[in-house]
């Protein structure tokens, strides 16, 4: 089957930095599917492992990576119950095997959901990585519910992203919050607005442009950019015995004493987790692609794809990189095979 990978780390302007390969046709396991793969998307998770998974050392065998991809089951392994030959399929992959930038990819049953029927296979591809983890941090790590929580506020730091994009959506239509996006330039408050955000704020001077929108205090807030460049602002803007949630990382150790006087409590989020450590409760993430694909369906939510490009080769593959490295990009890339 044909692959796109990389064997050393490069500058994505480097001809190497993808490469077009022969992989062999993967063989599923007892709880796989083999998915015959129709359309990819790219997250900064992609070009931060190709930037660093393969550092000062040249791999044998071309690493291939990519975790969004929709196709059509082509087989399954003996212990799979919840698809059949020929389902069409979505998901967001497992960090620690093979990606999706390839023709064909196995895949665990339980981290997989039904594509949605109203959508195109390259809107659909945008959707698995960004909807479960902006799932996950609304619901799973602050435990926002619309009975308890319906009409509080919510700040969420990097508004036009992949992520940003879909949790403006879950926050405002399935949790009922108030939803303060961040954002500077015309294109991207636009593309917030359009998401269902209430206020759009300049996170140039987040504070001050929090305070002049109405807000003294936030109860919850989602940061998808930067955690310690962030930190003394969400500090100062959390409301006490708020949260605060975060999928970015940090190279530096977080000051969460500053937290204490507030008892604000904090959560990280990965998205891998559960397939990472196959967790007890692995299949959540089959039954959450589910329900965002009823609710993409029903007109409920709305796929965040911006730009498609087409064909799976070496010179898309940098080029939705480079797109992504410029930390310009608007929604999502797609790319249909």
């Amino acid at each position: 089957m044909k692959a796109i990978g990389f064997k050393t780390s490069l500058p994505i302007e480097n001809p190497e930095s993808f490469i077009e390969f022969e992989a062999v046709k993967p063989i599923p396991g007892p709880h796989d599917l083999l998915v015959k793969i129709d359309a990819i998307s790219v997250n900064p998770v992609d070009f931060k492992i190709r930037q660093n998974s393969a550092k000062d050392t040249v791999l044998e065998t071309p690493k291939i990576i990519g975790w969004d991809a929709v196709g059509i089951v082509q087989a399954v392994g003996q212990d799979v119950t919840l698809f059949e030959v020929g389902d069409p399929v979505y998901y967001a992959g497992d960090i620690t095997k093979q990606g999706s930038n390839a023709e064909y990819q196995i895949i665990d049953e339980r981290i997989v959901g039904r594509k949605p029927k109203s959508l195109s296979v390259e809107e659909s591809a945008a959707i698995p990585l960004t909807a479960l983890t902006a799932w996950e941090i609304l619901f799973d790590r602050i435990r926002i519910t619309a009975d308890k929580d319906k009409g509080k506020s919510i700040l969420i730091i990097g508004g036009a992203g992949g992520v940003g994009s879909i949790a403006i959506q879950l926050a405002k239509k399935i949790a009922g919050l108030t939803v303060i996006a961040t954002a500077s330039r015309l294109e991207t408050i636009e593309w917030c607005k359009k998401q269902g955000a209430d206020f759009v704020v300049d996170h140039k001077d987040l504070v001050s442009s929090v305070r002049e929108a109405g807000f003294e205090y936030v109860d919850f807030i989602l940061d998808f950019v930067d955690t310690n460049a962030y930190w003394d602002t969400m500090v100062e803007l959390i409301k006490p015995q708020g949260h605060i949630a975060s999928i970015t990382g940090s190279s530096d150790l977080v000051a969460l004493t500053k937290l204490k006087s507030k008892s604000v409590s904090f959560s990280w989020e990965l998205m891998y987790t559960r397939s990472m450590y196959q967790t007890e409760d692995m299949v959540e993430q089959h039954n959450i692609l589910n329900i965002v694909a009823d609710l993409l369906d029903d007109s409920i939510l709305k796929t965040t794809l911006n730009t498609t490009l087409h064909g799976l080769t070496a010179e898309n593959l940098k080029k939705a990189h480079e797109l992504l490295e410029s930390g310009k990009t608007i929604g999502k890339i797609a790319i249909k095979l």
